[in-house]
Protein backbone atom coordinates (compact mmCIF):
# COMPACT_ATOMS: atom_id res chain seq x y z
CA UNK A 1 0.00 0.00 0.00
CA UNK A 2 1.20 3.68 -0.66
CA UNK A 3 1.33 6.73 1.25
CA UNK A 4 -1.80 8.93 0.38
CA UNK A 5 -1.77 12.42 0.70
CA UNK A 6 -5.10 12.50 3.20
CA UNK A 7 -4.98 15.94 4.07
CA UNK A 8 -4.56 19.65 2.78
CA UNK A 9 -3.86 22.56 5.24
CA UNK A 10 -4.21 26.05 4.29
CA UNK A 11 -1.65 28.65 6.34
CA UNK A 12 -2.95 32.08 6.10
CA UNK A 13 -2.19 35.37 7.52
CA UNK A 14 -5.77 35.68 8.13
CA UNK A 15 -7.22 32.67 8.63
CA UNK A 16 -10.89 34.06 9.17
CA UNK A 17 -10.78 35.70 5.53
CA UNK A 18 -9.50 33.00 4.29
CA UNK A 19 -11.98 30.79 5.33
CA UNK A 20 -14.92 32.69 4.41
CA UNK A 21 -13.44 33.36 1.30
CA UNK A 22 -13.66 29.35 0.47
CA UNK A 23 -16.40 28.45 2.40
CA UNK A 24 -18.47 31.59 0.12
CA UNK A 25 -16.47 30.17 -3.20
CA UNK A 26 -17.29 26.27 -2.63
CA UNK A 27 -19.55 25.85 -0.05
CA UNK A 28 -17.55 24.14 2.11
CA UNK A 29 -18.09 24.17 6.18
CA UNK A 30 -15.34 25.80 8.22
CA UNK A 31 -15.20 25.00 11.99
CA UNK A 32 -12.82 25.52 14.73
CA UNK A 33 -14.43 23.35 17.70
CA UNK A 34 -11.21 21.63 18.41
CA UNK A 35 -8.44 21.61 21.69
CA UNK A 36 -6.66 24.22 18.89
CA UNK A 37 -8.77 26.03 17.31
CA UNK A 38 -7.77 24.80 13.97
CA UNK A 39 -10.12 25.81 10.81
CA UNK A 40 -11.02 22.30 9.83
CA UNK A 41 -12.93 22.34 6.45
CA UNK A 42 -15.56 19.79 4.96
CA UNK A 43 -15.68 20.25 1.31
CA UNK A 44 -18.77 18.17 1.08
CA UNK A 45 -17.53 15.57 -0.99
CA UNK A 46 -16.33 11.90 -0.03
CA UNK A 47 -14.38 11.52 -3.29
CA UNK A 48 -11.42 14.32 -2.29
CA UNK A 49 -9.98 15.05 0.94
CA UNK A 50 -10.52 17.22 3.52
CA UNK A 51 -8.66 19.88 4.98
CA UNK A 52 -7.97 22.70 7.42
CA UNK A 53 -6.67 26.22 7.93
CA UNK A 54 -3.79 27.39 10.02
CA UNK A 55 -2.23 30.95 11.16
CA UNK A 56 0.90 31.39 9.07
CA UNK A 57 3.44 32.64 11.90
CA UNK A 58 4.94 36.23 11.36
CA UNK A 59 7.97 35.38 9.10
CA UNK A 60 5.72 32.94 7.48
CA UNK A 61 3.85 33.10 3.92
CA UNK A 62 0.16 32.47 2.73
CA UNK A 63 0.59 28.67 1.30
CA UNK A 64 -0.78 25.23 0.65
CA UNK A 65 0.60 22.39 2.37
CA UNK A 66 0.02 18.63 2.12
CA UNK A 67 -0.25 16.38 4.55
CA UNK A 68 0.82 12.29 4.21
CA UNK A 69 -0.07 9.31 5.98
CA UNK A 70 2.85 7.43 6.90
CA UNK A 71 2.66 4.38 9.57
CA UNK A 72 5.56 6.17 11.59
CA UNK A 73 5.81 9.71 12.02
CA UNK A 74 9.59 9.67 13.91
CA UNK A 75 10.59 7.05 11.16
CA UNK A 76 9.60 8.58 8.34
CA UNK A 77 10.81 12.27 9.79
CA UNK A 78 14.15 11.06 10.48
CA UNK A 79 14.37 8.84 6.34
CA UNK A 80 13.33 12.46 5.43
CA UNK A 81 16.21 14.03 7.29
CA UNK A 82 18.74 11.26 5.77
CA UNK A 83 17.25 11.98 2.48
CA UNK A 84 18.67 15.96 2.42
CA UNK A 85 15.52 17.00 4.05
CA UNK A 86 14.74 19.05 7.56
CA UNK A 87 12.65 18.30 9.86
CA UNK A 88 11.06 21.92 11.32
CA UNK A 89 8.18 20.64 13.41
CA UNK A 90 9.28 17.28 14.99
CA UNK A 91 7.22 14.44 15.64
CA UNK A 92 4.74 14.94 17.88
CA UNK A 93 1.27 13.99 19.23
CA UNK A 94 -1.83 16.26 19.19
CA UNK A 95 -4.66 16.80 21.64
CA UNK A 96 -6.72 14.23 19.55
CA UNK A 97 -4.37 11.58 19.50
CA UNK A 98 -3.43 12.08 15.91
CA UNK A 99 0.65 12.18 15.04
CA UNK A 100 2.26 14.88 13.24
CA UNK A 101 5.81 16.32 11.59
CA UNK A 102 6.70 18.77 9.03
CA UNK A 103 9.34 18.57 7.10
CA UNK A 104 11.08 20.80 4.53
CA UNK A 105 12.21 18.46 1.12
CA UNK A 106 15.53 19.67 -0.21
CA UNK A 107 14.04 22.16 -2.36
CA UNK A 108 12.72 24.49 0.78
CA UNK A 109 8.88 23.07 -0.04
CA UNK A 110 7.23 22.31 3.27
CA UNK A 111 5.16 18.90 3.76
CA UNK A 112 3.29 16.95 6.49
CA UNK A 113 3.63 13.79 7.90
CA UNK A 114 0.73 12.52 9.81
CA UNK A 115 -0.54 9.46 11.27
CA UNK A 116 -4.44 8.67 12.69
CA UNK A 117 -4.75 7.92 15.86
CA UNK A 118 -6.91 4.98 15.41
CA UNK A 119 -9.60 3.77 17.58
Amino acid sequence: MGQPVMQFQILAKNPAQAAEFYAKLFGWTVEANNALGYRTIDTGSPAGIQGGIWPAPPEGQNMVQLFVAVPDVSAASGAAAESGGTVIIPPQTLPDGDEMAVILDPLGIPFGLMKMRTG
